[in-house]
């Protein structure tokens, strides 16, 4: 499809059928069945609670709820947490539109990163839609500084994400991350890098009723020298890839594929959403344009 200057539009995608999955949540941790069904085009992701009617969340950033541990979206008064893992496997598969059903109130972990997601999406298949890409596309730079943590974007053709952590533990220290979202690109360097945690935050967690779910079968969980894990690493940098993994997960509740670069330093969910939320509030910092 054209547009007035004779530029080639890319258009966008849905499944090509639905498929499902079982599993179980890592906070509350209990069972959850989820079924990744086609959409029309410029719907986006829609999340719909088959146990409530059929009530749908639209992954967006105004039913961001909260973001301690894992992104919550609510709309009212129902409840769709951890969100984020998948919406990255989405976006990284290049899947516009999509329903996602779910019979319980949180996404199923997997295995803590989105390499499963992913293996869903491509055995579905992704179909081409007759209507032309939208892209959000930022004009200005905009930050979000919270103590120590930071965030900024601002204008690039591309999608890019540099992002650095920076944790006191022998694994980890200071990582250091330039991501370029292209081709590819997400499924071989971000995909399947898994979530983390620390030993000493478990019993905290489960007395705030997190990570009820959790095991090493779907995160890596940190001793102060080491890791309880047995099987390795997957990538030496594994850490920082996932708070990548994480970022492009939280930014798909914007709603379509951005172009700008994001840098990120020791940012979490919170940051994510209030970066996110200043960026839409400055009206002036950002454009929808098609896809050329």
């Amino acid at each position: 499809m054209g547009i007035a200057n004779n530029t080639v539009t890319m258009n966008q995608t849905t499944l090509a059928q639905s498929i499902s999955v079982s599993g179980v949540g890592l906070h509350t941790g209990v069972e959850v069945n989820m079924t990744l069904r086609p959409a029309p085009a410029n719907t986006g992701y829609i999340f719909v609670r088959t146990d409530l009617d059929n009530f749908e969340i639209p992954a967006s950033v105004e039913y961001i709820s909260h973001c301690s541990y894992a992104t919550t979206l609510m709309r009212r008064g129902v409840v769709l947490s951890t969100c984020e893992h998948l919406l990255s496997a989405l976006r990284g598969a290049g899947v516009d539109n999509c329903f996602i059903d779910l019979d319980n109130i949180e996404i199923p972990i997997m295995d803590g990163s989105s390499e499963d997601f992913i293996a869903l999406i491509e055995k579905a298949g992704v179909v081409e839609q007759k209507a032309a890409r939208r892209v959000f596309r930022v004009l200005e730079r905009v930050e979000f500084e919270q103590g120590d943590r930071k965030m900024s974007i601002e204008p690039s053709e591309k999608f890019e994400i540099d992002c650095v952590i920076d944790f006191p533990h022998p694994f980890i220290n200071r990582q250091t991350y330039n991501f370029v979202f292209e081709d590819g690109s997400f499924g071989k360097q971000i995909a399947s890098a898994r979530t983390f945690g620390f030993t000493h935050e478990i019993d905290m967690l489960r007395k705030a009723n997190l990570a009820l779910g959790g095991s090493l079968d779907n995160a890596i969980v940190l001793t102060d020298s080491g890791m309880l894990n047995e099987t390795p690493l997957r990538f030496a940098d594994e850490f920082v890839r996932h708070k990548i993994l994480d970022i492009i997960g939280d930014l798909a509740l914007i709603g379509m594929p951005i172009a700008g670069r994001v840098t990120a330093e020791k940012s979490g969910h919170s940051v994510h959403a209030s970066l996110m939320s200043k960026l839409l509030k400055t009206e002036s910092a950002w454009e929808v344009t098609l896809d050329t």
